[in-house]
This record gives C-alpha cells, sequence and structure tokens, in this order.
C-alpha cells in the first residue's frame, strides 16, 4: 500500500532539549545548570570541503562548518512551517512572480559591513555567477531573475516563473547570505574564511585537521525558533576531521571530544543500549539514500533489467544485519523528514523467480562459463562508483552485499572505492550503471532537481543532478506544474504523481534515509539539529556543571 510519511522525530525533535539515549522526553530534564565559556571540540567523520564558503560547489560538510558562519533569509520550524530568520516577513503577488523580503535592520555581518537588500542582491548575484562555480545553491536560485533593492530594509525578488519552493530553498545554508565585502575579496580567501553574520567567525582553518571558529560576541540574529537570542556560550568550536571512524568514537570515549557525526551502525546501538552518550538522530532532509539506476544507457534503459535488479536482491535482510536495525527500509525517493513523501513497499517486493523471468524475456537468457548473463557476445555489467566520503564501512559492505545478490540473478556489479574528487569526475563522465549519491534538500522539490530531464545537463560547477538520467514528459510536467503551484494540495497531488512515475518505472531502488546521526557527550546540554538541513546548531547549547 502507498502512503504518505509524517516528520519523523526519532530521539530528539529539532527544538527539544536533547535525550540521553535510553530515556524519554518526559525523563530529561537539564539537572545539570549550563555554564558559560569553554572549548567545545567536534569531530567529523564527513570529507573535509574544498573551500567553507557554501555558494562554491555546494555540498553537505560545507553546510555542516558553513552553518557555524553564514545565516539564511529564512528557516523552517520542527513542523515545517518556514519562520523568519534575517528576513522579518514576505509576500508573494498572486502571479507568483515578484516576492517582497522585509529584512532585519539590526544585523551587520561580523566584518562590520551591514546586512541590507545590496547585500542580498550581491548574493543572488554571486550564486548565480558561473565563475562561482555552484551547483547546489546555482540550482537553488534558477528561476531569481533580479533582486531589487527597494530600500535597505527591503529586497524584492523578480522570477523568471512561478517558484513555490522559494522559502524553502531559500533556507538552505548553501543559499546563506554572505558579507559582500568579503564575497569581493575573491574565491581564494572568502574560501578559507567566510564571512556572515552567524554565531560564530572563522579563526584558523589548518587543512586536513582542524577548524578554529571563535564566538561572535555581537550575535544577535538567530533564527525565530532559537531559545538563545544573544552569543552562544561556548567561546570557541574546534572542529576535528577524523576519517577514521573508530578513532571518533574513542576519542568521544576518552573525553578528548564532545560530539561526532557519522555514527557507525554498531556503535550507535551499543550507545542506544548502554545510554553513556547522548544520541541525536536527524534524518536528512530532501532526498532519501538510494541506489540510482542510470537509463540513459544500456542495459539499464531497459525498464525490464530495472526493475529485475530493484525486484530480485534481498536488500532489507542486509540492511537488518549490519545497520543493527538502527535504520528502516525506504520505499520512497524522498526522506522521512519530508511530509509529502510517498513510499511503494509493493514495487520492491522480493521477487527472484520473478526477476530471472524478466531478465530472460530481455534477451539476457544465456550465460557465460562465470555464471553472468551475456547477450550479443556482451556480459551483463555494470559499473559502481563509490564515495568512500560519503558511504559509510556499513554501506559499503550492504553494496557489497547486493554485488552478491546481483551475482545470483547473473549480473556482474564491479564497485569501485573513490576519493571525492575522482567519484565526481566518474559521473561527471557518464561513467557508471549504478550510483549512490546523496542529494540534501530542503521540501519534495528536491524531486525536480533530481528527476527532471533539465537536471542531465550539468550546472556551471560540471555537476548535473539527474543521476537516473529519466527524461519522461509526464514527469517533467508534473514537477513544473508542482513548482509553479501556488495551491498546496494541488503540490502534493502533483509530487505524489511524480514519485509514483519514479518508483513504478523503477529509476532508483530506495534504501534508508540519509544517515545523520550524532553522539555527544552526557556534559553538553541545548545541541539541536536544524529543521531544514539537520546540520548541528549551538547556539543553544552550553557546557554544563
Amino acid at each position: 500500500m502507498r502512503f504518505s510519511s509524517l516528520v519523523r522525530l526519532v530521539t530528539v525533535s529539532a527544538t527539544a532539549a536533547l535525550v540521553p539515549s535510553g530515556c524519554s522526553a518526559a525523563d530529561s530534564v537539564d539537572a545539570d545548570k549550563p555554564v558559560s565559556g569553554g572549548t567545545f571540540v567536534y569531530a567529523t567523520g564527513d570529507a573535509e570541503p574544498d573551500c567553507l564558503d557554501p555558494h562554491v560547489g555546494g555540498n553537505y560538510p560545507q553546510a555542516l562548518a558553513g552553518g557555524q558562519v553564514i545565516e539564511s533569509l529564512v528557516s523552517r520550524n520542527a513542523d515545517g512551517t518556514i519562520i523568519p530568520w534575517l528576513a522579518t516577513d514576505w509576500t508573494v503577488s498572486e502571479d507568483g512572480l515578484t516576492w517582497d523580503f522585509t529584512l532585519r535592520d539590526d544585523v551587520a555581518f561580523t566584518d562590520g559591513t551591514p546586512f541590507d537588500a545590496d547585500a542580498v542582491a550581491a548574493n543572488i548575484a554571486h550564486l548565480q555567477d558561473p565563475e562561482t562555480a555552484s551547483s547546489t545553491g546555482y540550482l537553488a536560485v534558477q528561476k531569481i531573475e533580479s533582486v531589487e533593492s527597494v530600500d535597505a530594509t527591503h529586497a524584492r525578488f523578480h522570477l523568471s516563473s512561478p517558484d513555490s519552493a522559494l522559502l524553502e530553498s531559500l533556507s538552505q545554508t548553501w543559499v546563506g547570505i554572505e558579507s559582500p565585502a568579503g564575497i569581493k575579496r575573491g574565491m581564494d580567501e572568502n574560501c578559507e574564511s567566510p564571512i556572515g553574520t552567524g554565531p560564530f567567525t572563522v579563526d584558523e582553518w589548518v587543512h586536513q585537521d582542524h577548524i578554529t571558529f571563535i564566538r561572535n560576541d555581537d550575535y544577535n540574529s538567530a533564527p525565530a525558533d532559537a531559545e538563545n537570542d544573544g552569543p552562544a556560550e561556548f567561546d570557541s568550536i574546534e572542529w576535528r576531521f577524523i576519517p577514521d571512524a573508530a578513532s571518533r568514537y574513542a576519542a568521544l570515549q576518552s573525553g578528548d571530544v564532545d560530539m561526532i557525526d557519522n555514527v557507525q551502525p554498531d556503535v550507535l546501538a551499543q550507545a542506544q543500549k548502554d545510554g553513556n552518550f547522548t544520541v541525536l538522530d536527524a534524518p536528512r532532509t530532501g532526498a532519501s539514500n538510494r541506489l540510482e539506476l542510470n537509463a540513459g544507457k544500456a542495459p539499464f534503459d531497459d525498464p525490464k533489467v530495472r526493475e529485475a535488479f530493484a525486484t530480485g536482491i534481498d536488500i532489507n535482510a542486509g540492511i537488518s544485519s549490519l545497520f543493527f536495525d538502527t535504520v528502516e527500509r525506504s520505499y520512497s525517493p524522498l526522506s522521512s523528514a519530508e511530509p509529502l513523501a510517498v513510499s511503494a513497499p509493493e514495487d520492491f517486493t522480493l521477487d527472484v523467480d520473478g526477476a530471472n523471468a524478466l531478465l530472460d524475456d530481455a534477451g539476457w537468457s544465456e550465460r557465460d562459463s562465470d555464471g553472468y548473463r551475456v547477450k550479443d557476445g556482451n556480459r551483463l555489467s555494470l559499473d559502481f562508483p563509490v564515495s568512500t566520503a560519503q558511504s559509510i564501512p556499513a554501506e559499503q559492505s550492504l553494496f557489497d552485499q547486493i554485488a552478491a545478490g546481483a551475482k545470483d540473478l547473473g549480473i556482474e556489479i564491479n564497485i569501485e572505492l573513490m576519493d571525492l574528487s575522482t567519484w565526481y569526475a566518474a559521473l561527471g563522465q557518464n561513467d557508471y550503471d549504478l550510483v549512490s549519491a546523496p542529494y540534501t534538500k530542503v521540501g519534495a522539490d528536491v524531486l525536480r532537481i533530481l528527476y527532471h530531464s533539465s537536471g542531465i545537463e550539468p550546472a556551471p560547477s560540471g555537476y548535473f543532478a539527474n543521476h537516473s538520467q529519466v527524461a519522461l514528459p509526464k514527469l517533467d510536467d508534473a514537477l513544473e506544474k508542482a513548482s509553479s503551484s501556488q495551491d498546496a494540495d494541488e503540490r502534493a497531488s502533483l509530487y505524489e504523481t511524480a514519485q509514483n512515475l519514479i518508483l513504478d518505472g523503477h529509476y532508483i531502488v530506495p534504501l534508508y534515509d540519509q544517515l545523520n546521526t550524532f553522539l555527544i557527550s552526557p556534559d553538553v546540554t541545548g545541541v539541536r539539529a536544524m529543521p531544514t538541513l539537520s546540520t548541528p546548531t549551538f547556539v543553544d547549547a552550553a557546557f554544563t556543571e
């Protein structure tokens, strides 16, 4: 049965107090008194960004680090409602082509530059400049034709066509507002230390080691759902890059660090059992974690081969065993954090006999001496590049299990582990048959980014988002109408249609939510995940006595 998901608030909601693992929210009252000061140490297993300016490129590690410095015009609360941040109010014209934003008049960038309508206009221009090499931010502001500075506190956006997802797009760190003076320094300097209005500033970046953020003592611009509307309690944050998962966890256990991300499933299961650390489970918004089948070329241009692959391998068993039951199988293109997600488990029911029959019908009825299917002298072989920076060891093991299951069907999968830049290059050269490419965006409009046929064309950065290379006029039509509609019910119906087309065509094989779990020292209180991109924010955080 198909159904729409609700926002899943697992261990902690985006605005609730953190809950020690093994306790309920009702049991968790901050008994220890918060204290001001100290250096908070965060250890990340995500790839170290090449550039801290989230306008450039636009990946999740940039959002993690850049979100400590850069703020957005609007935010989103735990209910999914867009709320004020640097903009206090907004209106849209009846035709959806003009948006008027009222801006705060009491905020400045940390270099002293005023935050005003001119700054907003400069940032949109920076995102749209091909020289910036933006991908995520560029795609988010495609429909903005110009920004008019009506006066200091009034920015008017003129759109080329209606954009129902504009507010969601503007809530993202990749579209955050930076100091125009900082941008004018040039890409190299701005990449090292972007300048925003946020609670911290970049003090130093020792590459391949750490970033030091220091408190902005003049901070006064927290989003509307924050508890603290003034400077953060921490004096500084030391943001360490520790790629090895075991080393990160050991550092947390020893007290050398206060918080870690990219928690491995076995560690998470044990932490939940022991209750020694606070668990923050914050599924990323936007897309689910999924395998995208390249329908732009053989063999996945054949719907029978796609369906056989999607239904002939026991993926659920691998997820359960390798992830220690800490994740749930997804059957949706969208994250469970997205209210409009449609789930279709019936499209992925395990049917090995049916899958073999489909492959026979598709002409792959013969096998070679190694047991792999062949047609016209060519083996049924799939190239699967895997980014080690984006797939944790448990996920890589799952891919190995999927490859073993595919072999039983007579399909060869060639998994190649790659660093991030090599992986991007492989995708850009269309040198893949399937890929797992996480994509985080606020709202169901991520479907347009990932599955509209225009997404096969690269952004100025060279990155393209439609890795399934699906090009269906019906799908394009539904996504375009949803993007333009100002009616919430109509958008929901159109996004449902779009998801059904993607799922029924087996252009993807959903796996689970994008993993985004953190462990935090019990000596820290007030850390929460932003309801926009599920990145941690420390505006309300402090050490306890």
